[in-house]
């Protein structure tokens, strides 16, 4: 991967548009990236990893979003990052903007514009870029893909943060296992680690499972045998337990067999008993029964006899019923003819009351030539009829020709009220008009003013804020500096009190016959001893330590100090010497002012508006009063025809209504007279014809009367019986002759009549015989029946057990193997020698690559004396752990790395990431990392070493790599010709680029 272009739009501190060209920069394979503390370096190498990933590297991922804009930039100015690379061997550009809050095109208040994401890849045949995705997802994808490493890894390999790398030399194995598993993606190995344990877990809790279940089948099948059976006392997941199991339930079947071959014999003997005194019962109650039954029939004979004569009524009741039945029909016609005479009576009654005058008394003939004349009479009514509704039309007409002369009449009277106050109230909108224009423009005015006076009032109140911070400041840098002067004389004073007693210090590393570091001799006689208050090398240590805190401390009150200072003379440039208190007023009466010009000037559309409401309204009405008058001309016309034609009609009506209201009335009264009429000769027509049946029904009754043998008709009628009395008096007959037949029955049958000879049957004792042999059989059936079942429980649970053990064998052997395999990638295996988890093992191996990688470059930063190893001693609870050792090729012997002083922890943490960059590339399909940054630590070297450790860095271009270098060390300006300078400014920061 190589970079060539890298554009940055309100990103950041970088408030405008700034560009980096790497190609420039990377022609002689080293540049600097220097400037102030806060200007910016980081964010240009955040640009780099937001491009690519879409986000910003470590901590600083919480700055997502719209916090990535920079405070500095324009409301109007889209914040963008634009990168230009080539990676295996595509040429691509990649543009990102993040979520952006912006204001609203229309209203007040702001809204957001989504994030957005272009890749384009330039066609070397064509010579040009072509887009190929605009999806957040998909560019993702294949930035990773191509690339072939994670965010993580990417700001670990290409960013190079050599802090990470100085606390990655002193970290313990397990901080050094979670930055490499991120690095190389050993999580897999975790996973079968997890996935061992889970399995072994899940093994052994379906073992225990099994045994639970067996030893829960025991329980049941003890529970059913009773104190046949005694279970083991073993746990679920202990050897020995099925077969136990096994033995305890052939002990329980055994016995259980024994107890059903008594219940069984003492069953047959019960079933014995118990039939003979069911037999017993069965006689006595026969017995009974047949008494019984003959002393009930001699009881239902004797009340048959004491009913006889009712039977014989109604026996005669029921044949008079018979005869009457054929006088029926006749009954039945006279009825309904002398029902229809009557109703025929009562409407001819009716009819005729209804008629007045002498057509009350008249006949048939008399009543239906009246009708016929009426009829007539109506018919001639018709054109009267449509002459009278005409008039009515015209009435309602004139009614409205009136109505509409007076609504003209008034719209005529409020127009020319309206229009003589015309000119007046013209003149008062034209004025408000003007009032609200001039307030608007007004308004404008001041708004111009108002941004200068609040900028200066900001500034006024940031110079009375920082006056008081820079006393603050002053005395505080003073404060520090004391400080570190004491802590460094303090330093110095340690220093000088080992120096004194360093022989002491020498001679407690001295051994008889090792030489001496100093003069070589082999023999000792007397060395020096350490004195009380003896200051050891720790305590020096410790002492420059806390004198370079110090020193810190007050470089960095003496920055924050500059920074309050020069924030202080820019406050105060703005601001000028005016008090707060007096801008203030000014601010807030300028405020006032506009807000009262504002409020004059919103009224101007409103104004407008009225006024235009107002022209149009006297438009209207200048044309409601013409219309007005129009139609009061053509209603004098109209009103002439109407009166001529409705003298017309008055005339032809007047003789048609006769002495009645109207001609509707005389039709409707001449209507009703043809209706009665017809309806009364209908009426007696109807009443004649029934008096002629009613008559014909009478002598047809008594002639079928005389027939049937009855004296009168009436005789007959009362003979008759309805369906319910004829069912109800059939019904008693048919029982009587029943009942008869029964009792004479029952009397006959020989078996009844010798069973009445016998004394009474005493079915009470039979009964109680019969009860208590059944209670005996059923203890005995309950006792075969609960030994058979304890047998069948016992065999079948017994069967489970048996089929549980055969299925729980492969299960345990599969636990047995799966847990080996758990405890040894877990560590906790006595196989496992050095109890080292799989993933610490293959992490080992890596950390084992990274190690003889940077040590290439260690031993020439370090000339030859230093070189890293992997150690893989137990540390912590016994495992073996991630340990990184430093040989010292001076001493010959091996330390921790956390040991190394300043200076070599810069140089050893650089060779490590380094190291780890060649081998996280390989580890990624071998991509190319042309491009790399390496952060701060400079500044802890000496000459000698910046020169080995800037050789290194320049052997790097061997393969055709560029380095940047990000630092604040002045020498190294001097050192490196191509640099790329942040400059901050109160309007944000800016870069500059020197090429080489």
């Amino acid at each position: 991967m190589r970079l060539h272009r890298l554009d940055i739009t309100a990103f950041g501190p970088f408030g405008g548009s700034q560009s980096v060209d790497f190609d420039a920069l990377s022609a002689g394979g080293l540049f600097l990236l220097h400037g102030p503390t806060g200007a910016g370096k980081t964010s240009v190498l955040d640009a780099v990893c937001y491009a690519l990933y879409g986000s910003v590297p470590g901590a600083r991922q919480s700055g997502q979003g719209m916090n990535l804009r920079s405070d500095h930039a324009e409301p109007g100015t889209r914040t963008e990052v634009r990168l230009d690379l080539t990676v295996a061997g595509r040429r691509l550009e990649i543009t990102r903007r993040p979520p952006w809050e912006r204001p609203k095109l229309r209203g007040r208040g702001t809204t957001v514009d989504k994030a957005q994401t272009w890749l384009r890849e330039h066609d070397a045949t064509a010579g040009a870029w072509k887009d190929r995705s605009r999806s957040h997802q998909e560019i993702g994808e294949e930035i990773t893909q191509l690339l072939g490493m994670s965010r993580e890894q990417f700001c670990q390999v290409v960013l190079l943060p050599q802090g990470d790398f100085a606390r990655f030399l002193r970290a313990d194995a397990e901080a050094r296992g979670r930055l490499l598993g991120r690095l190389f993606d050993t999580q897999r190995f975790a996973d079968v680690e997890k996935r061992l344990a889970e399995r072994r877990r899940a093994t052994e809790a379906r073992v225990r499972e099994g045994d639970a279940a067996l030893l829960a089948d025991a329980h049941r099948m003890q529970q059913e045998a009773g104190d046949a059976m005694e279970l083991p006392e073993l746990a679920p997941g202990e050897p020995g337990l099925a077969a136990a199991v096994l033995g305890a339930a052939a002990v329980a079947r055994s016995t259980a067999r024994e107890r059903l071959a008594v219940a069984r014999s003492r069953l047959d003997a019960a079933e014995s008993a118990h039939a003979a005194a069911r037999g017993a019962l069965e006689d006595v109650r026969e017995l009974a029964r047949l008494q019984s039954r003959f002393a009930e029939a001699r009881r239902r004979a004797e009340l048959l006899r004491e009913r006889a004569g009712d039977h014989r009524e109604a026996q005669e009741r029921m044949a008079r019923a018979r005869k009457a039945e054929a006088v029926a029909p006749a009954l039945e016609l006279r009825e309904a003819a002398e029902e229809e005479h009557r109703r025929a009576a009562r409407a001819e009654a009716h009819a005729r009351a209804a008629l007045s005058g002498p057509h009350a008394d008249a006949d048939v003939s008399g009543l239906a030539d009246a009708a016929r004349r009426a009829a007539e009479e109506l018919g001639g009514l018709d054109a009267a009829r449509r002459a009278e509704r005409r008039l009515a039309g015209l009435i309602e007409e004139r009614a409205g020709l009136d109505r509409q002369e007076r609504a003209d009449e008034d719209v005529l009277r409020e127009a020319d009220a309206w229009l003589d106050g015309w000119d007046a109230r013209r003149a008062e909108l034209q004025a408000r008009v003007e009032s609200a224009q001039q307030a608007a423009t007004r308004a404008e005015q001041l708004a111009v003013q108002r941004e200068p006076a609040r900028r200066r009032l900001d500034a006024a109140r940031r110079r009375d804020r920082l006056s008081g911070e820079l006393e603050q400041a002053t005395q505080q840098a003073l404060a520090s500096g004391q400080r570190a002067l004491d802590a460094r004389a303090h330093w110095l004073g340690l220093k000088e009190q080992r120096l004194d007693g360093i022989a002491a210090e020498l001679a407690a590393h001295l051994t008889d016959g090792a030489p001496c570091a100093v003069c070589g001799a082999t023999e000792h006689p007397a060395p020096a001893r350490k004195v009380a208050g003896h200051v050891d090398r720790e305590a020096e240590e410790r002492a420059l330590a806390a004198c370079r805190r110090a020193d810190e401390e007050h470089a960095e009150d003496e920055r924050r100090l500059g920074t309050v200072r020069e924030a202080l003379a820019a406050a105060t440039a703005e601001a000028g010497d005016a008090p707060t208190a007096r801008l203030t007023a000014e601010a807030d009466d300028l405020e006032r002012e506009f807000g009262r010009a504002r409020r004059d000037a919103s009224a101007l559309h409103a104004a407008h508006e009225e006024l235009r409401r107002a022209e149009r309204e006297r438009e209207q009405r200048l044309a409601d009063r013409q219309e007005a008058a129009v139609r009061t001309a053509s209603r004098l016309t109209r009103r002439e025809a109407l009166e001529q034609e409705q003298a017309a009609l008055e005339a032809e009506v007047t003789q048609a209504r006769g002495g009645v209201g109207s001609v509707a009335a005389r039709a409707a009264q001449l209507e009703r007279q043809a209706a009665l009429l017809t309806d009364a000769a209908d009426a007696v027509r109807t009443a004649r014809d029934a008096a002629r049946r009613l008559k014909d029904a009478d002598a047809r009754l008594s002639d079928a009367a005389y027939r049937a043998g009855f004296d009168t008709p009436r005789a007959a009628a009362a003979a008759l019986l309805d369906d319910s009395a004829h069912r109800e008096l059939q019904h008693r007959l048919d029982a009587w002759q029943s009942e008869e037949a029964a009792v004479r029955a029952v009397l006959a049958e020989a078996a009844t009549a010798a069973a009445a000879q016998q004394p009474p049957a005493d079915a009470a004792a039979a009964e109680l015989a019969a009860t208590g042999a059944e209670h005996r059989l059923r203890e005995a059936a309950s006792a075969r029946d609960a030994a058979a079942r304890c047998c069948a429980e016992l065999d079948r649970l017994s069967a489970r057990a048996t089929e549980a053990v055969r299925r729980l064998a492969p299960l345990r052997d599969e636990y047995d193997r799966v847990a080996r395999l758990a405890a040894l990638t877990a560590g906790t295996s006595a196989d496992n020698e050095r109890r080292m988890r799989l993933e610490s093992y293959v992490l080992a191996a890596r950390l084992e690559q990274v190690a003889a990688a940077a040590t290439v470059r260690l031993r020439r930063m370090s000339s030859g004396r230093y070189t890293l190893v992997h150690s893989d001693d137990r540390t912590g609870r016994g495992r073996s752990g991630l340990g990184l050792h430093v040989v010292d090729a001076w001493t010959g012997r091996e330390r921790d790395t956390a040991t190394l002083s300043g200076g070599e922890t810069f140089f050893a943490s650089l060779a490590l990431a380094l190291g780890l960059a060649d081998v996280v590339t390989d580890e990624a399909g071998g991509v190319r990392l042309d491009t790399l940054f390496i952060d701060e630590g400079f500044g802890s070297l000496d000459d000698q070493t910046l020169d080995e450790v800037l050789d290194v860095l320049d052997s790097l271009r061997e393969r055709d790599r560029s380095v940047g270098i990000v630092s604040h060390v002045a020498d190294l300006r001097r050192r490196i010709h191509a640099q790329l300078e942040v400059v901050k400014g109160r309007s944000g920061s800016a870069l500059c680029q020197r090429g080489a």
